[in-house]
């Protein structure tokens, strides 16, 4: 893994390689390429011994065009303004790329949140709320999970806003617990959209995905659930998984619902009594898999490692698993990626199912989720398809960025500009 490559530089590169297949004027491009605004705030708490502590914080609002700004909130030790930035203009080709009405938003705190109490999460969480209120709100900008927040930071976040608001607004956050007006499928989303968009591009490249072989880098919320459906609903084998303690490999395959549950009990995969070997996260990128799917953080794979991929097809869960320099590599190389604003848009879609309810105030089934995240998945996939062949692209990622820039294009002309 690299530590290297900036992600607002790869996500400007990004949009470079699809523009270059289109007509977009520099300086439409130029605000392609550019959140339009970014907080950075100081959040000081009182912690559970009496003493102040203070967390650098972000969000960062990166294109409103289409709709109101949308993405999660991440507590990490590795937050930077680059990363929210990057992060938040990933969620805006997101949100166009499978044609729902959003921008594309993101913030994060400096935190490792193992470190603290409850309570001062509670805390550090509220004044964070506190900051973001003058800028977020159900038609403006709508915070959700990310990367070590859940349900219990988005009510919490929810309760701040609507308390110091005077107002019950459920649509303000999404990804919120089903008691506080969030929505059924919201927690397994992200995994079933990485599912559905690997049964996708198997059946476009005449491969069959039933008994193929399977590994998972990073085996949270988005990799676990990804795994237990390529296994359960299309009927892969889940040969390798891992986190950021290590990884198991059997190459008969394993029971992917029993490796979490491990990893629930113990803290991680490593030690899983069905694996019959304990590899590295390295190692297992360069697995000889039919499918591969890396579901950890950004840039897990620089070109270095993209020369030792042995899998066929690449499926991100993650946001930005791979470096530009990656991506040109494992191109020549004809191995086949999925992009992340593709394939792990099941959060940020059915957040927007979400949404919907959360204002009409009228709930949906589970099945009525999963079948319009079905729909929708399925309809993007088909439109990088056909970007894919008709601007003859040299990989379906830019043919993905192909779609939301024509998107957003659309949109901010027919907005018009002004003043």
């Amino acid at each position: 893994m690299t530590d290297e490559a900036n992600p607002f530089e790869s996500l400007q590169e990004q949009v470079d390689d699809a523009a270059a297949h289109i007509d977009v004027a520099d300086g439409l491009l130029e605000r392609l390429k550019r959140p339009e605004r970014v907080l950075e705030t100081n959040l000081t708490i009182r912690m559970d011994d009496g003493s102040l502590e203070t967390f650098r914080a972000y969000r960062a609002q990166f294109n409103g065009d289409r709709g109101p700004y949308k993405g999660g909130i991440r507590y990490h030790p590795d937050v930077s303004r680059d990363e929210v930035k990057a992060l938040s203009g990933w969620m805006a080709y997101k949100t166009a790329t499978v044609d729902i009405p959003y921008g594309g938003g993101k913030g994060g705190i400096v935190v490792d949140p193992t470190t603290l109490s409850g309570g001062e999460l509670e805390r550090l969480t509220r004044a964070f709320a506190e900051e973001l209120r003058p800028l977020i709100g159900e038609d403006r900008d709508i915070p959700a999970p990310d990367v070590n927040t859940g349900q219990r930071e988005m009510n919490w976040i929810k309760d701040t806003y609507e308390t110091l608001e005077n107002t019950t607004e459920p649509g303000v956050v999404t990804g919120k617990s089903p008691d506080s007006g969030g929505s059924a499928g919201r927690v397994r989303a992200t995994g079933r959209s990485t599912m559905l968009a690997a049964r996708e591009v198997f059946d476009y490249l005449g491969k069959r995905i039933e008994g193929a072989t399977v590994a998972v880098q990073g085996y949270g919320n988005a990799g676990s659930v990804a795994a237990r459906l390529l296994e359960s609903e299309l009927g892969a084998n889940v040969v390798a998984v891992s986190d950021s303690s290590g990884g198991i490999y059997t190459p008969g395959g394993f029971d992917a619902a029993a490796a979490k549950e491990h990893k629930n009990e113990t803290g991680s995969v490593v030690g899983f009594g069905d694996a019959s070997e304990e590899i590295t996260n390295e190692e297992l990128l360069g697995l000889d898999v039919d499918l591969l799917v890396p579901a950890a953080l950004e840039n897990a794979i620089d070109a270095d490692l993209a020369e030792t991929v042995s899998a066929d097809v690449i499926v991100e869960a993650a946001n930005g698993p791979l470096t530009p320099d990656a991506d040109g590599v494992l191109t020549e190389r004809d191995v086949h990626v999925v992009p992340d604003i593709l394939a792990n848009a099941g959060g940020v879609t059915v957040s927007y199912f979400e949404w919907v309810q959360n204002r009409q105030r009228f709930y949906w089934t589970e099945e009525r989720v999963n079948e319009e995240l079905e729909r929708i998945i399925c309809d993007a996939f088909d439109g990088l398809v056909t970007a894919y062949e008709s601007y003859d692209a040299p990989n379906f990622r830019t043919a993905a960025y192909i779609v939301a820039i024509e998107r957003i294009v659309d949109a901010h002309a027919e907005s018009g500009t002004w003043p």
